[in-house]
């Protein structure tokens, strides 16, 4: 075989090679890739984040567009008692007339502490506006008030921060692990919830659609 030959078959099965590996590698990406989700509450539609303002990933209708078609599916969240960190007992009923979001977290969870600056910034932008509810899973072990206590002090969050003391909420919102999210709206029904650590503009289209 001719030397000019031999060598436009090596770089012919070359290129073939980087080809092959850049789509493996695009293939790759695709299954990695995280891909967050809007769980809605009644329906079981869910919608993937991050997505085109009034779309999904698939080109079809969002949460924000179906809201009221599906309302009479919605229900109501479970109320519950927490205490906050003075003590007070705190129900989520007395939140009503007011969106609001829950969120369950610990200071020992890498992934809770990974999404609190983003909850932390929209909470004090949003002010009145939305009640955050971030539940501490206070286990009295692994978990006490003084501990969680301290991390939010020591990163200066302002976000309202209770105590599930007893692990009765976490038993009625099925909290098998954190941090998990939900959107309830100013009437007390749960609209969507969401399973993983969230990022900003997840939050933000969950607080949209409760508001």
């Amino acid at each position: 075989m001719k030397k000019g030959t031999k060598t436009i078959i090596t770089m012919a099965v070359l290129g073939c090679v980087i080809g092959g590996a850049a789509v493996a590698y695009q293939g790759l990406k695709k299954q990695v890739a995280p891909q967050q989700q809007l769980v809605i509450e009644g329906t079981g539609e869910t919608v993937n984040m991050p997505a085109e303002s009034g779309q999904n990933q698939a080109g079809e209708s969002t949460a924000a567009d179906t809201q009221d078609s599906t309302t009479e599916q919605k229900k109501m969240a479970p109320d519950f008692s927490v205490v906050d960190a003075e003590g007070n007992t705190v129900k989520l009923s007395d939140m009503t007339g007011k969106p609001v979001v829950l969120n369950f977290w610990a200071s020992w969870c890498p992934p809770c502490k990974s999404e609190m600056p983003d909850f932390d910034k929209v909470c004090q932008e949003l002010g009145d506006e939305v009640q955050f509810m971030m539940v501490d899973m206070t286990d009295g072990q692994r978990e006490t008030v003084e501990i969680a206590t301290k991390y939010v002090e020591d990163q200066g969050y302002a976000l309202p921060i209770f105590f599930d003391t007893q692990m009765e909420v976490a038993y009625q919102y099925n909290v098998q692990s954190i941090p998990k999210t939900y959107f309830i709206d100013k009437d007390g029904y749960l609209v969507a919830g969401t399973q993983g650590a969230i990022d900003e503009e997840t939050l933000r289209r969950g607080i949209d659609m409760i508001r």
